[in-house]
């Protein structure tokens, strides 16, 4: 890619743009997603693209050529390659994450997994404070959550798992380039494998497992279907597989009023709630919904 120019004229760029507009609208896209996209690779902000002032620059810098960039929006257009991997990246909390398709893009609605968390630390009245201490993040694919909770719990050692090699490269990158390099161990495994040594010692865990039932994956978004990682996806037949795990096998590794956390499944809810009572090693169970109304995520603490 060194020989391909990283920088266009601004009527280049404008001219880029109006086709590609005219081409999401063709293939019923959002148009906003044009601008989205020139946002992150271009640095142009809304105004600039509401207004076309930009039309006459001169030069404008690109994080990758022209000649790239369309070949990526035709794959939008004609693949549904999803705009944030088209882009690279995306906006979760205050961060801009990395994203490839080795990792599942982060969701807005799993930015609130950080808030319960905080809440439910504070709302604990054990000592030392669960603010402090071990936090786990399982099957972290780009590391938001672990990035989510080391800008939270500034003191706590962030712990973030993965089963995907390709998924850590990413993790780690991002936690690198937001400054969390050194707050956040990763490493590769199946849940709480590799942090056997710290049985016990956790003073949270939160994970966003695969919890979509097999049979119902064929039938979602073909952004999805298409290019997001299945190992991220797929919870088995019912889609509970992977909470089921983490209902039995967290106990151990949690402390005495450890928190423990999850997002699920729109009508998981109820079954996981069930889990959580009859594994007998948890309190103060909660369901918790997102911002659509949707009981999204289950809280628990560990038993005293």
């Amino acid at each position: 890619m060194a020989d391909k120019q990283l920088s266009v004229t601004g009527l280049q760029l404008w001219q880029w743009r109006n086709v590609a507009i005219q081409a999401a609208n063709a293939t019923a896209i959002l148009p906003t997603e044009v601008d989205w996209l020139l946002q992150e690779v271009a640095g142009l902000d809304r105004l600039a693209l509401r207004l076309e002032s930009y039309k006459n620059q001169a030069e404008i810098p690109l994080k990758l050529s022209l000649e790239d960039l369309d070949k990526l929006w035709q794959q939008r257009l004609n693949e549904h390659l999803p705009v944030q991997y088209v882009a690279g990246a995306t906006p979760w909390r205050k961060y801009k994450i990395a994203v490839s398709k080795a990792v599942l893009i982060p969701r807005p609605e799993t930015e609130y997994l950080i808030d319960l968390a905080v809440a439910a630390a504070r709302n604990s009245k054990v000592t030392p404070s669960l603010e402090q201490g071990h936090w786990a993040d399982l099957g972290t694919g780009s590391g938001a959550i672990a990035i989510g909770l080391a800008d939270v719990f500034t003191t706590a050692i962030i712990h973030a798992v993965d089963y995907s090699h390709e998924a850590l490269v990413v993790a780690k990158a991002n936690a690198q380039n937001l400054g969390f390099g050194e707050r956040i161990q990763f490493y590769q495994g199946s849940w709480w494998q590799p942090l056997a040594s710290l049985k016990g010692q956790f003073s949270g865990m939160i994970s966003n497992p695969p919890y979509i039932p097999t049979n119902i994956i064929p039938t979602l978004q073909l952004e999805v279907v298409k290019h997001e990682p299945h190992l991220a996806l797929d919870g088995g037949i019912d889609g509970l597989d992977c909470i089921r795990h983490l209902v039995e096998i967290s106990s151990t590794y949690l402390r005495s009023g450890g928190v423990w956390l999850i997002e699920m499944m729109k009508g998981q809810a109820d079954a996981v709630g069930e889990m959580l009572h009859n594994q007998g090693s948890y309190c103060n169970i909660q369901i918790h919904k997102d911002l659509a109304g949707i009981e999204r995520f289950a809280l628990a603490y560990r038993k005293s």
